[in-house]
């Protein structure tokens, strides 16, 4: 039996085989890679490396056994058809009975058209008949923290969500749910609600910014259509650019709230604050 994590050189993924590196012995773990050298890391602690990409089937073929458990974490070519790239994965599975399916998915709530792409892929895997477990990632710290240059350079956070709030948590976080339900019992055919246990707003976030940097930054609202041209004038590509904007629009709404408690239940701490992930961009 193997615990079998895809996409496992990726920001979310190295997380999760880290961390099962902490639960399990290394030769337990399979991380499914495209470059092998991205994971030379992993290979020299004993994780199994299979090389393998969504965009090409064949490269799943007798990858999975019997009685694995496996980690789908969603692709982020966009462009690409993720659908049918995580249909891939599924399929490939099925054939091979393994013993659970776990997949980052996003929260049920979301309307976005980020979230198309998950429910598709949530279609084909409750019709594929696995044993499954959704992972309703809400949205990540690092979403923000890890895009500070703009806000630093103008001394303003720049959002459509007007004064919608968001629950969000770290990726470490996210992670260590994941790897509960990859080391854990009696997570069949469940599916998860996953968010902070603190719902914020822009106005906050600039306000904690301010706190640690000691400068006054403010948050500015504009509209959907102004993001998506600060996007696009920033290189998002212009459809990309509509999607992220469109998820501004959701957290007006407030579809990015997380009230479930299922994140912290799963990993068994509370969920890692904002300002601590502020600390710890600001020093990088």
């Amino acid at each position: 039996m193997s615990i079998v994590v895809t996409g496992a050189t990726g920001h979310l993924g190295r997380h999760v085989v880290e961390q099962l590196l902490q639960k399990v012995p290394a030769e337990q773990i399979t991380a499914v890679v495209r470059d092998e050298g991205k994971a030379a890391d992993f290979a020299a602690r004993g994780v199994r490396l299979a090389v393998a990409d969504y965009n090409a089937p064949e490269t799943f073929d007798g990858l999975f056994a019997a009685g694995d458990k496996v980690l789908l974490i969603s692709g982020n070519e966009f462009a690409k058809g993720r659908v049918a790239q995580h249909r891939v994965v599924i399929e490939a599975a099925k054939a091979a009975g393994v013993a659970l399916l776990a997949y980052t998915s996003a929260p049920g709530t979301l309307t976005a058209a980020l979230a198309d792409d998950h429910h598709g892929t949530e279609e084909a895997l409750l019709a594929s008949g696995l044993p499954y477990t959704l992972l309703r990632n809400g949205w990540y710290h690092e979403n923000y923290t890890e895009n500070l240059a703009p806000v630093l350079a103008h001394d303003t956070v720049v959002a459509a969500a007007g004064e919608g709030r968001i629950s969000t948590a770290s990726r470490a976080d996210y992670a260590a749910a994941a790897v509960a339900v990859l080391t854990g019992e009696g997570h069949e055919n469940q599916t998860y609600e996953l968010g902070g246990d603190v719902a914020w707003s822009f106005a906050e976030y600039a306000a904690e910014l301010s706190r640690q940097t000691g400068r006054e930054i403010t948050y500015s609202p504009v509209t959907v259509d102004a993001l998506t041209g600060i996007l696009a004038g920033a290189g998002v590509p212009e459809a990309l650019a509509g999607v992220l904007a469109g998820v501004d629009a959701s957290i007006e709404k407030g579809e990015l709230v997380v009230s479930s408690g299922d994140l912290s239940r799963l990993t068994g701490r509370p969920t890692t604050p904002l300002a601590e992930a502020v600390t710890a961009a600001l020093k990088g």
